[in-house]
């Protein structure tokens, strides 16, 4: 279970906490707060705090000293601009707080994003939980033969059954040796007075990359989209895109008018070079054009040819 009964009755106390304020609020996102959202097999998100709203981005596109000055559909209008002519500041203006629980290995592609604050739980001063990420046997696949960072057919029958059974081994044995290094209980006996055990900081080395870390992750508004552009797109890996699958929703329920625009001009919308416009144009004209006569590089232009939708030439 992502949480013990310990952390919920937190989150439970923490849920039947109000407070008055003179902060614009989201009831939609207000109903979430402090919830954890299931990812994975222990994983989860929950929104912990955040600042702004629609109404924000608005205000500070406005350089207003109000709120409430204009119609909806202006404001509609206003955000729809923004994000179509990707002027970045007035969704700034805007932030939000995670807390994340993740395999490190999700972790360490997530921190790329070097927009956010982030505070991880530190395995120098505590000891990590004996939980660690197993696939589905869905999402068990071999190596692609055409992507060198993607996945090809899903393994099955007994390959399938071997390789889980190895990736379960190996973490229950990591963490034995863990706890017996740092003369750590063990489940069901005692530990040995004699020794001292070894440092957190280096017994922690021997962990997998499949087990769970956690930390609180900060972004304004602008850098959570591109986050999200990047992680909820259908090319990123699963284990990362079902976290930002999971923030897409905190995204809907936050900021209703700008997660529609972020999904019709970022995640629905495709941006054309010179090149790949000139050779819509032509099409458009009536032209047969092929990637030769485009200029356009083999790749561009059936990228090109699938957004399109048309047979490629």
């Amino acid at each position: 279970m992502p949480l013990d009964d310990n952390q919920k009755q937190e989150i439970a106390e923490a849920r039947g906490q109000t407070a008055a304020t003179r902060r614009p609020t989201v009831p939609a996102l207000e109903e979430i707060l402090f919830e954890a959202l299931p990812v994975l097999d222990h994983g989860f998100v929950r929104v912990v705090d955040y600042m702004g709203d629609d109404g924000a981005v608005v205000q500070a596109a406005r350089v207003s000293y109000g709120r409430g000055t204009k119609r909806v559909s202006e404001d509609r209008g206003l955000i729809n601009y923004l994000m179509r002519h990707r002027h970045t500041t007035p969704f700034e203006m805007c932030e939000i707080k995670f807390h994340v629980k993740l395999p490190i290995f999700v972790a360490r592609q997530w921190i790329r994003h070097r927009t956010a604050n982030v505070n991880e739980y530190s395995a120098r001063y505590s000891i990590l939980d004996n939980e660690f990420y197993l696939p589905a046997p869905a999402h068990l696949a071999a190596q692609s033969s055409v992507n060198r960072q993607g996945r090809g057919d899903v393994l099955e029958g007994d390959e399938a059954a071997k390789v889980l059974a190895m990736l379960k081994r190996d973490a229950e044995q990591s963490y034995a040796d863990y706890a017996w290094m740092l003369n750590e209980t063990p489940e069901g006996g005692v530990a040995d007075e004699s020794r001292s055990g070894l440092a957190r900081e280096l017994a922690r080395m021997n962990l997998s990359l499949n087990f769970y870390t956690q930390w609180y992750w900060k972004i304004d508004l602008y850098n959570f989209m591109h986050f999200l552009s990047l992680r909820a797109e259908a090319h990123a890996q699963y284990e990362i895109r079902v976290y930002a699958d999971a923030m897409m929703n905190v995204l809907k329920r936050w900021v209703p008018m700008t997660h529609d625009a972020f999904v019709d001009y970022r995640m629905g919308g495709y941006a054309l070079s010179a090149k790949a416009l000139a050779a819509v144009k032509r099409m458009l004209a009536g032209e047969t054009v092929d990637q030769a006569a485009s200029g356009m590089s083999a790749r561009e232009w059936r990228e090109l040819m699938t957004a399109l939708e048309r047979e490629q030439k």
